[in-house]
């Protein structure tokens, strides 16, 4: 913005430089013409008709470049004033972008130390909540008690009618034995 702005007041001052110029000269001409013609000296008398169409022609140019001056100068007025509108928003809208970054930059600085606080506070949480887990399953483990499934239960039955059938054979045994013993001791007695 600021490259093209300087380009079109470089263009202005060009221009208007020109045509004060050629205004300027128009004038002068036109004075000379004014000074040579209104002398009381007729020697030029005969060209007086055609003195008044050079002068109102150079009237003409000196109206068109005073008016072609004063339209470069208000483009000029009305571009600058543009410019500098836009300038003073541009450093508004900087200055207000700077305050969001800063107080952005704030605002995220807190925010990443909270998320840090936060990260620290979830990994204590996690360390003590794993240790009551542990110490939740040891008591649950003794303090629970556990339904047998129907093949423990099968399994255990079985082992325990095994158990029985042996105590009977064992105690059968003691008692053939034990009769057979207190047979002979009466007929030992007997005798």
């Amino acid at each position: 913005m600021d490259k093209i702005r300087a380009e079109e007041k470089a263009v202005f001052e060009s221009a208007s430089s020109d045509t004060q110029k050629a205004l300027d000269g128009v004038k002068m001409a036109l004075k000379v013409l004014n000074d040579y013609y209104s002398k009381s000296d007729k020697a030029h008398s005969s060209s007086d008709g055609a003195s008044t169409g050079i002068i109102g022609l150079l009237e003409v140019c000196e109206s068109d470049f005073s008016k072609a001056l004063a339209e470069m100068t208000a483009e000029e007025q009305t571009a600058q004033n543009a410019y500098d509108a836009e300038t003073q928003e541009n450093k508004i809208m900087k200055a207000t972008k700077d305050q969001d970054v800063k107080y952005k930059t704030k605002e995220s600085n807190g925010l990443d130390k909270s998320v840090a606080e936060a990260s620290s506070d979830k990994s204590g949480v996690e360390t003590e909540l794993g240790a009551v887990n542990e110490y939740l399953a040891k008591l649950e483990g003794r303090c629970i008690a556990k339904a047998e499934s129907y093949s423990e239960r099968a399994a255990r039955r079985t082992a325990e009618i095994e158990g029985l059938k042996n105590a009977l054979q064992i105690l059968e045994n003691e008692t053939a034995l034990i009769q057979q013993t207190s047979r002979r001791f009466l007929r030992l007695r007997r005798h």
